[in-house]
């Protein structure tokens, strides 16, 4: 283990990302890193209609790539593990139109790549921007809070029918069967319970939503037992998915197609829910740095800094989304699960990641695993899903409140009206989420996907308002309580407001030599800006904890 700092009595333990913990510990690792992606991305798979054994392989190349190639291009590794994303599901069912845990054909699954492949460019050249202006500062400008947040939630929202229909057996034909529901919402209460209470109860905490499907399964097998279903076509469990199952298997590799008619609505539809991840990698990224930094002060160890490599990051979730859509396996992002395990554990091991990626590697050619997936009950997974998609709602919520989005602003609340009625709308109410817009048939043969047009349309709605800038008034006027800031009062806070520094957002941007012209044109040159941007970050995110952590820390603003 690390080493203890200096002058320090207490021995600190924790691993920095380009330390190698002891082979048995970086195994060990690893399959706690597995463990923790394990439930959102086998389900991502299940609900789209990928092959499981497929999507795991790839979860760990992609995550392999992206470790090494951070190691070699800055120097250090970027301590994040990429799985399947949340953010694609309406986009890729709209392609496969899969049933739950039925593999789409290959046809469909091609197509869907196309569009998987576009997400990835997308991804790529947002890092190259952000690399060439030096910030996210101007990409926020573009996909501003009010836009990531609504769209979260229109994928969130947009879903509902969907896990309805696994719940309630409609989605396999039936009318509504309570023995579904009954199981269903067993599922639901349970998963809801092991969230609630097993917080902060270590790493059994971050696993609700493999512990609820594991006790739902338990639940489908009695019920099939009680009613003389088992291995029935009437029972819950998939039984004739063990039926040929082989130890081991070879991943099924597809490769894209860019010559169906549905091509171009793939592109359009899956590519531009980027937009969803885009701000979700860029936090992921801050809250790790600033616990990697954190550690490394505890330690003595020179600071990683891994914040400024935002433009790089997503260059490599680009990298990774190319590598699934050339291969098979779902769109995705790095892991806000493995990143709380980090913290918990106080390990953000480069190695143990790697490790971690390798054992994904091996399950994917596991074929007793992906029997086992498939036999999961679609009515477990829509008990697992009313909770998941509804969460996913409430987290563009939570970003807009974290983010002080103001809805009594009406520039903001046109954005996100428009938003949340085209995207949630026309997601529920039109078959496979197409809008019958009669324009462009050729390209889009059967509609506009909504939750995709509903993004574009948000985002042409605030290109409107960036070149005819509507009036600031006193409700549209949008700024942060720049004093939750460590060395900042009412004169600093004012002096910044006045050289255009309104949020927490724009403060962890600028840098200390420019903080400083600031204070110097006000003539407060006696202050020190050198921790307002770590402390913004977290501002930035809601952090709070952590903020007060590092603030303890300071006298005045000041390290002490």
């Amino acid at each position: 283990m690390a080493a203890a700092a200096p002058n320090k009595q207490v021995k600190i333990l924790g691993y920095l990302p380009n330390d190698f913990p002891p082979i048995g510990q970086t195994i060990l690792f690893g399959f706690q890193h597995v463990l923790t992606m394990f439930p959102a991305t086998v389900l991502c798979a299940l609900i789209v209609g990928f092959h499981v054994s497929t999507v795991l392989t790839f979860s760990g190349v992609s995550t392999i790539v992206a470790l090494l190639l951070s190691r070699f291009g800055i120097g250090k590794f970027i301590p994040l593990y990429y799985g399947s994303s949340f953010s694609y599901l309406a986009a890729l069912v709209a392609i496969t139109n899969a049933s739950f845990g039925q593999v789409a054909p290959d046809e469909k699954i091609r197509i869907a790549q196309a569009g998987i492949i576009a997400t990835g460019l997308i991804n790529i050249i947002v890092g190259l921007i952000i690399r060439a202006v030096g910030g996210k500062r101007a990409i926020d400008k573009i996909l501003p809070p009010i836009i990531t947040g609504s769209v979260a939630c229109i994928i969130g929202f947009g879903l509902g029918y969907a896990a309805l229909g696994m719940a309630s057996g409609t989605s396999s034909g039936l009318p509504g069967d309570l023995k579904w529901w009954s199981v269903s919402i067993l599922t639901l209460v349970v998963t809801i319970g092991f969230s609630v209470y097993l917080q902060g109860k270590g790493f059994i905490g971050m696993l609700p939503i493999l512990l609820g499907a594991i006790v739902g399964y338990g639940v489908a097998f009695l019920a099939d037992v009680i009613t003389g279903t088992v291995n029935t076509a009437q029972g819950l469990i998939n039984y004739g998915a063990f039926s040929g199952a082989k130890f081991l298997v070879t991943p099924h590799i597809t490769f894209p197609s860019f010559s169906s008619d549905l091509t171009f609505t793939a592109i359009f539809g899956i590519g531009i829910m980027a937009i969803a991840t885009i701000p979700e990698s860029t936090a992921h990224l801050y809250q790790i740095s600033l616990y990697v930094d954190h550690l490394a002060d505890e330690l003595g160890k020179p600071r990683y800094g891994l914040s400024k490599y935002i433009g790089f990051n997503l260059i490599l979730d680009g990298i990774g989304d190319t590598i699934h859509g050339l291969f098979g396996a779902t769109a995705g992002t790095n892991y806000g699960e493995n990143n709380s395990l980090m913290v918990i554990t106080r390990n953000y091991s480069g190695p143990a990641l790697l490790a971690a990626g390798i054992i994904a590697i091996l399950l994917g050619f596991w074929g007793w695993l992906a029997a086992v997936v498939s036999s999961v009950p679609t009515a477990v997974s829509g008990g697992l899903a009313i909770y998941l998609f509804g969460v996913i709602g409430m987290q563009g919520i939570a970003l807009m409140l974290s983010e002080k989005v103001n809805l009594f602003d009406p520039k903001q609340l046109a954005i996100g009206a428009v938003i949340m009625i085209i995207g949630i709308g026309g997601n529920i109410g039109y078959s496979g989420g197409f809008l019958p817009i009669p324009l462009f048939k050729g390209i889009f043969p059967n509609g506009w996907p909504a939750i995709a047009t509903a993004a574009v349309a948000g985002i042409l709605l605030n290109l409107l308002f960036l070149v005819f800038k509507p009036p600031k008034t006193r409700e549209s006027a949008e700024a942060d309580d720049l004093k939750r800031i460590e060395g900042i009062g009412p004169r600093v806070a004012a002096a910044l407001q006045s050289a255009g520094i309104y949020s927490f957002g724009q403060l962890a941007d600028a840098d200390a030599t420019k903080l400083k012209g600031i204070l110097q044109a006000a003539n407060l040159k006696m202050m020190d800006p050198t921790s307002w941007p770590d402390q913004a970050r977290l501002a930035a995110v809601g952090d709070w904890s952590a903020l007060q952590e590092l603030q303890e820390k300071l006298d005045a603003g000041r390290g002490v």
